[in-house]
């Protein structure tokens, strides 16, 4: 029992590890990646104008930006 607990109390860290599955979203690191310009996507009978862009949401505990892309869609006449 006294070796568990001496375990436990070691001064051994386990660095973190940031990872995404899917960097189109999020991104962890570097600097603020370029934004795409708006496009207009056909809906039927609208359409809807997408705005893209980086913005920083804080950062990881040993220092690195995280980045996330928010999404702006709006109604627009389709032409």
């Amino acid at each position: 029992m006294a070796a568990l607990a001496a375990g436990c109390a070691s001064n051994t860290t386990i660095a973190p590890r940031y990872t995404t599955e899917n960097p189109d979203v999020l991104r962890i690191g570097g600097e603020r990646p370029a934004s795409p310009d708006p496009r207009v996507e056909n809906a039927g009978s609208f359409c809807l104008e997408v705005t893209e862009r980086w913005s920083e949401h804080g950062r990881t505990p040993d220092g690195q930006m995280l980045w996330a892309k928010d999404t702006l869609r709006k109604v627009v006449p389709c032409g």
